[in-house]
């Protein structure tokens, strides 16, 4: 198989995947080295990049997928009109607890926010944007709380440290924290 072909047939890979694909699965399938696989893969990336498509290979929780530009957002928003998951206050609180304090308890978590989350958390683990990572070595052995792989590919993050810092939130203009707000 020679490059060119490798090279269509990775697209074809990541355009077929329901989730992010890794560099090991590529290789694996195509029989080459991980590294080659990754090579293919930032080549397409690059190449989706300079092409000014309405999309592009992102990076995304170990693995790439493809993914809308974020300067089409509002046309993208128009299009599916309404949204199968909107995150409430108290679901982005929780979330948000999560995200930074993780591993974290339930207790933890009630604490921070000073109401009780059991309903909050259960929805966040049904839509399997948190998971339980095990349990805490305490009396109790209360569950410890994480984010998932689908909590980096929901947000578009490579890993944890994608986040942004609090800094960086307080950092914000006012119009731009109105639009966050109105989006989730």
């Amino acid at each position: 198989m020679d490059t060119d072909e490798r090279r269509t047939v990775t697209e074809g890979l990541v355009f077929a995947a329901d989730s992010p694909v890794r560099p090991e699965h590529v290789a694996d399938v195509l029989e080459i080295e991980k590294g080659e696989a990754l090579a293919i893969l930032r080549d397409l990336q690059e190449e989706y990049l300079t092409a000014g498509r309405g999309f592009e290979l992102r990076e995304i929780a170990g693995g790439f997928q493809f993914r809308t530009r974020p300067e089409h957002g509002q046309w993208l928003r128009r299009f599916r009109k309404n949204r199968s998951f909107r995150f409430s206050r108290p679901a982005l609180e929780t979330l948000a607890i999560i995200a930074y304090r993780q591993p974290v308890t339930r207790a933890d978590i009630d604490y921070l926010r000073g109401v009780d989350s059991g309903g909050v958390l259960k929805t966040l683990l049904d839509k399997r944007l948190v998971k339980i990572l095990g349990k805490k070595d305490v009396p109790g052995r209360p569950l410890i709380y994480g984010t998932s792989r689908d909590f980096l590919e929901l947000f578009g993050l490579s890993d944890l440290n994608g986040l942004p810092s609090l800094k960086e939130f307080s950092d914000l203009s006012p119009e731009l924290t109105e639009e966050l707000e109105r989006q989730f």
